[in-house]
């Protein structure tokens, strides 16, 4: 196996690494501050980032992630891994800049393997090539994410309509997008993983209701994570994508590729968090030393770079597996990158806030921001815990006699 990033992605790389390093982040703070300040209903981007992405697509590094079936590039997901790990780089700005932001990625993929050619030119091209987001909503107060065959929002037709109603929360990037595809009950009476199907829900819909903003370890701005009420919202029956009762067997085959994505940016900001460390570790004095003559600190920054490397490896073998094998034979690859890699950015970004000292907890660098990043990712895509259930019941079968 060879994880060597070929001669096109390397020359992406130093691309995008040099609009990273001369576009956002000096400005970074701003444009952070830019998003919480003015993201709202109706607002998918604040001004500067509109304008950044401009000059992303002018220079091609735009839709990165679009396999070749889709007009994309055609980046094998070891290609777009390296990429992804140079975006996240700046993880609370650069994937909106070079249009690869979750959930609309995933989103806008499902819409073009499943959606009918009329789904299409109305949802994913404005995903594509336009200063449009989008949500994805599933997650529901009253049903544990761990288990999401108990979601009880549902939807009924009336003649050509659908009728929607329930509530979602927790639902990242709601603030502001267009659309939800919403999982929705509509195949009541059908075994538990044939229930539901994903609904394409124009967010101006009459009862469509963004009832608030989640306070994440208190943040509630920009595009945050929002509460949705709907109430009796209408829309037309057409809006199916893929076929009834098609919703978790649609949502299992998105996850594959886009776990990569997270992981490999998840990967590129504990980069930008061991730098930050190692910075402040070489500069900031304490009794007549550095940080970084302290023994403890320099078991930090040891561990941290073994765990990076680790993960890296881990991550860019999946991705090799989901190339040469496919997604379902790497599905066990797929599952423990998910946990291994939101292991190690909560640890390096945990050392990074320590060696700050209480400048770590403050929005003077970017670590408090990723902080609540990586440890909402212990819960995105399913908590670890019922990964590591499928990890070990899958290990343990090829045991039995």
């Amino acid at each position: 196996m060879d994880f060597a990033p070929s001669d096109r992605a390397l020359g992406l790389r130093e691309r995008l690494r040099a609009f990273i390093a001369e576009r956002i982040l000096p400005r970074e703070a701003e444009l952070i501050a830019a998003i919480d300040d003015e993201v709202a209903p109706g607002v998918a981007y604040p001004a500067a980032i509109r304008e950044l992405r401009a000059h992303a697509r002018a220079e091609g590094l735009w839709n990165l992630w679009l396999a070749n079936h889709h007009d994309g590039p055609g980046l094998t997901n070891v290609e777009y891994g390296v990429l992804c790990e140079e975006i996240g780089a700046s993880l609370l700005v650069a994937p909106a800049v070079f249009n690869c932001s979750f959930p609309d990625t995933g989103n806008a993929e499902v819409l073009l393997e499943y959606g009918t050619p009329e789904q299409v030119e109305r949802f994913a091209r404005p995903l594509l090539e336009d200063d449009v987001r989008s949500c994805f909503a599933l997650t529901e107060p009253e049903a544990a994410s761990s288990d999401p065959t108990n979601i009880s929002t549902t939807a009924t037709l009336d003649g050509d309509e659908w009728v929607l109603d329930g509530r979602k929360w927790f639902i990242s990037g709601a603030m502001g997008a267009e659309f939800a595809i919403v999982m929705a009950v509509t195949e009541p009476d059908a075994p538990a993983h044939a229930r539901a199907s994903m609904l394409l829900v124009p967010v101006a819909a009459n009862g469509f209701e963004l009832v608030r903003q989640m306070p994440v370890f208190g943040h509630e701005r920009g595009y945050g994570h929002a509460e949705l009420s709907f109430h009796g919202v209408r829309f037309p029956a057409a809006n199916v994508l893929g076929g009834r009762g098609e919703g978790f067997a649609i949502a299992q085959a998105r996850l594959g590729p886009g776990r990569i994505h997270h992981c490999m940016r998840a990967i590129g900001a504990a980069e930008r968090a061991f730098e930050l460390m190692c910075r402040r570790a070489n500069s900031r004095v304490t009794r007549g030393d550095t940080l970084a003559d302290k023994q403890l600190v320099q078991d930090w920054v040891a561990r941290s770079r073994i765990e990076i490397d680790t993960a890296r490896l881990s991550v860019l073998h999946a991705a090799w597996k989901i190339d040469t094998v496919g997604k379902k034979a790497a599905r066990q690859e797929i599952a423990q990158i998910k946990v291994q890699v939101a292991d190690m950015i909560n640890a390096v970004v945990d050392r990074a806030i320590q060696v700050h000292g209480a400048m770590g907890l403050s929005d003077d660098t970017p670590l408090a921001g990723l902080h609540r990043m990586a440890r909402a990712l212990r819960f995105g895509d399913g908590p670890d815990e019922v990964h590591k259930i499928t990890i070990a019941r899958r290990e343990l079968a090829r045991f039995r006699t």
